[in-house]
């Protein structure tokens, strides 16, 4: 394309075509008025307004995106799932803390702007290779009906903004596959500035140990499992919630790295291995090294060769920087857990849950409904509410074996269909998405991974192997229409 060739992509919500180059400016001013508008509430003595106006205003900027820019509007929506967190520690630190954490509604109100394409076009997507997202919502709209007979409105409206956030999400990236090339290129983009931004703020937060940080884990009282409050005590969340979603989304940002050429890759993997390593999160650490090593066993030879020599290049830049005290210590002793997992108390408690809740889990039949989870006290046989660290435990405690059924499948499904696609060996992205998403899903084990930021990319990165594959295929079918009709190039109609 030259460069005074206008883009022009498909909009399939308002069904119309579209410049992005024509909208650029106007989408960034709408950006750039939202972000001038909370610097201007936090410096002014308003910050405790921007409670109820960040929320209320990204939800806005999502509506103005998702209909006049949808790329930036992809952009835009990871952004505020990386920096809400930080921001709403920062208002807390300003005017005191906030046990409601309303502030941290703003990503799933700008993600939820995308019920509009799952409405329109979930019935007719089926045909098209979308049975997998309405299983998934059959689910999760189970439990959600389930919830609101057993459970409290709040936490069950809490609970389905968690669990159909990723799907939708994800089923919209799935919808726009014949601007894929362009989705890529926004995802590959966010996730690079992703790690080098984050990254960077990671590595200063365990060497600082900044005041607003310090404040909302004493507060949260999360510093039994994120460390002390106090420099190179830390276990680094960087601008997250905390340790697993950032593990969640460094682990991502730096598969995609591989797909990736350019100066800033250097110094965002240096400060994004880094961070990664000082999170402390073994269970990314191994959804790491699983999607390197798919992503390996599916490309060519040639595309081999070049994500060898960078994953080489990448240890030059971190291994100097990972000897260096105190850091090599945290590192170390972190390491050193892998072979003394039988006295590992993180270990240890895992198993415990899953002894003592497995059989009570898939006896579940009907399942407890969104909002809350339930156990039973051995000492005095009560339910109690409690929080499971395992997306399996989670699924049949909350949607039961009639909507796990459901969700699970459609999950497999997923996993089966990008397993058979060859378009990674010649498009290191499809390779590397895909392996994002089949990692997280071995991590479900382990962690509740389908949920919030985690279930963001592990269903949002395997719907964009699905919109590869039907992007390639639509190339494959058209260029055999022009061999099959020389002189007459068919056209191919934008409706869904």
């Amino acid at each position: 394309m030259s460069s005074q060739q206008k883009q022009i992509l498909y909009n399939p919500v308002l069904q119309e075509n579209f410049s992005p180059q024509d909208r650029a400016a106007q989408a960034w001013m709408v950006i750039l008025g939202y972000i001038l508008l909370t610097v201007v509430c936090y410096f002014t003595g308003a910050a405790t307004m921007l409670r109820l106006v960040f929320p209320a205003t990204s939800l806005l900027v999502g509506l103005f995106l998702y209909f006049r820019h949808p790329i930036l509007y992809i952009g835009f929506t990871w952004w505020i799932w990386f920096l809400t967190p930080l921001v709403a520690r920062l208002v807390d630190y300003r005017v005191g803390w906030d046990p409601t954490r309303q502030i941290l509604i703003a990503p799933y109100l700008v993600v939820f702007v995308t019920i509009g394409t799952f409405i329109k076009y979930l019935p007719s997507s089926v045909r098209q290779g979308g049975l997998p997202f309405l299983l998934a919502f059959i689910g999760v709209f189970y439990g959600f009906l389930v919830g609101l007979i057993y459970n409290a409105p709040v936490p069950v409206a809490r609970g389905l903004l968690d669990w159909l956030s990723p799907i939708i999400f994800a089923f919209h990236l799935f919808m726009n596959w014949r601007d894929y090339p362009t989705y890529r290129e926004q995802m590959q983009r966010v996730f690079l500035w992703c790690v080098l931004i984050t990254g960077a703020y990671g590595v200063y937060q365990f060497v600082v140990a900044p005041e607003w940080d310090r404040y909302w884990l004493i507060e949260s009282k999360m510093f039994t499992s994120s460390g002390d409050p106090e420099p190179f005590g830390m276990r680094v969340w960087s601008t997250l919630h905390s340790v697993g979603p950032f593990g969640s989304v460094m682990q991502a940002g730096l598969l995609l790295l591989f797909t990736r050429t350019g100066f800033l890759i250097f110094p965002a993997s240096a400060v994004g291995y880094l961070s990664f390593l000082l999170a402390q999160a073994r269970t990314n650490w191994g959804g790491w090294l699983l999607g390197v090593i798919m992503i390996l066993g599916s490309v060519k030879a040639k595309i081999q060769m070049r994500l060898i020599t960078i994953i080489v290049v990448m240890a030059i830049c971190v291994v100097p920087l990972t000897t260096i005290e105190p850091i090599s210590e945290v590192v170390a002793t972190r390491l050193e857990t892998f072979s003394n997992l039988e006295n590992d108390t993180s270990f240890k408690d895992r198993s415990g849950s899953y002894d003592r809740n497995l059989s009570i889990a898939l006896s579940n039949v009907l399942g407890n409904g969104l909002g809350n989870i339930w156990k039973v006290n051995e000492k005095t046989g009560q339910i109690e509410v409690f929080v499971i660290d395992s997306g399996v435990l989670d699924m049949f405690f909350t949607l039961g074996w009639a909507g796990a059924i459901f969700y699970l499948g459609g999950l497999i499904l997923t996993i089966i269909n990008v397993s058979k696609y060859k378009e990674g060996r010649f498009d290191s992205f499809v390779s590397a998405a895909r392996a994002i998403g089949i990692s997280g899903c071995f991590q479900l084990v382990i962690g509740s991974g389908m949920l919030s930021v985690a279930g963001m990319i592990l269903w949002g990165f395997l719907a964009m192997s699905m919109a590869a594959h039907k992007y390639y295929q639509q190339q494959s079918n058209l260029q055999y229409l022009i061999i099959k009709y020389p002189g007459s190039i068919p056209q191919i109609g934008n409706s869904n």
